[in-house]
């Protein structure tokens, strides 16, 4: 069944306390889009509601990391990454803190809240810190083990986290590590790596292309920082070209490590598929349609980049 990234936020969160962790949350008047709502509702001593507020939310959060707290942070990705750079940087990061970012509302897939609200540069923001890792779930199971694994590793992370419902990628019970890719599809003339949203895209995508006799690799990029550097230069060394495909801009993002990466350890061509403007509003399909992010759209690309 399809559902959000968001929706395993509040409930993980409720399960950690449950299973005895020291779990506290810090929203920014969003706690019904988040879902920190659910987990107040359970432990209502354990949630604060700062206001429309993000640099607040950043502050109090390290100040409840700083008494031996693990915290996480809500609003959308857009307001928690951005409006509160500053203070994640020089509060969270600088000292290292057990502070969590875990917005939601990532990408164009918010849909009709438009550019304003379409958070495109949240990876870039967050990967450039020194010691914040970045991980970016591409379903729901993968959302609750990357906020587990944030849960359980000490210091900053940013926890990626969307709006719409996505189809089911993995199963429920999924495990993770940091530094984590994985091939979900063998292929052998080209490697499609995505990350998020754009995950089940790419593997719809494949089936599209070997129904046209292309075979695409896929690779889940859900660890955006530190990246797991064994596999993504296992695959791109295999098929010889890479695509990246992410909802997010191309630069700065998932794209731009994959490609950073193979250009010092492993030179391949490599395409970015992503954005390079603002959103807009629309419907969710319809935008990933306009943008090219879609399984067509990635087919269309594979195409072009195989001289097909």
């Amino acid at each position: 069944m399809a559902k959000a990234t968001r929706a395993a936020f509040g409930e993980t969160l409720i399960k950690l306390v449950d299973e005895g962790m020291d779990i506290m949350a810090v929203d920014a008047d969003l706690c019904g889009s988040t879902t920190t709502a659910k987990f107040g509702a359970a432990y209502p001593d354990r949630l604060f509601d700062v206001g429309i507020a993000e640099q607040n939310m950043i502050g109090v959060a390290s100040g409840l990391a700083l008494t031996g707290r693990t915290v996480f942070t809500g609003s959308f990705a857009v307001f928690g990454t951005g409006r509160c750079w500053e203070q994640i940087r020089n509060t969270v990061c600088d000292s290292g803190l057990n502070v969590k970012i875990c917005p939601t509302h990532a990408g164009i897939t918010v849909g009709a809240d438009g550019a304003t609200h379409q958070a495109l540069e949240d990876i870039a923001l967050m990967r450039v810190l020194p010691g914040m890792r970045v991980l970016v779930p591409a379903d729901y199971a993968s959302a609750v083990a990357a906020i587990r694994l944030a849960a359980a590793t000490p210091g900053p992370f940013y926890v990626r986290l969307g709006r719409e419902p996505l189809p089911e990628v993995y199963d429920e019970g999924f495990t993770c590590d940091v530094a984590f890719a994985n091939v979900l599809r063998e292929g052998s003339d080209i490697s499609i790596m995505a990350c998020g949203v754009e995950v089940a895209q790419a593997l719809a995508a494949a089936d599209v292309l070997a129904a046209e006799g292309i075979s695409a690799e896929v690779v889940d990029v859900m660890s955006v920082k530190p990246l797991d550097e064994e596999t993504i230069i296992a695959s791109a060394a295999k098929t010889g070209r890479v695509l990246t495909v992410e909802e997010h801009s191309i630069y700065g993002g998932m794209g731009s490590a994959v490609a950073e990466l193979l250009g010092e350890k492993r030179p391949v061509p490599v395409t970015r598929l992503g954005l390079t403007t603002f959103g807009q509003s629309g419907d969710a399909a319809e935008l990933l349609a306009y943008y090219g992010l879609d399984a067509a759209g990635i087919a269309a690309r594979v195409r072009e980049v195989l001289g097909k």
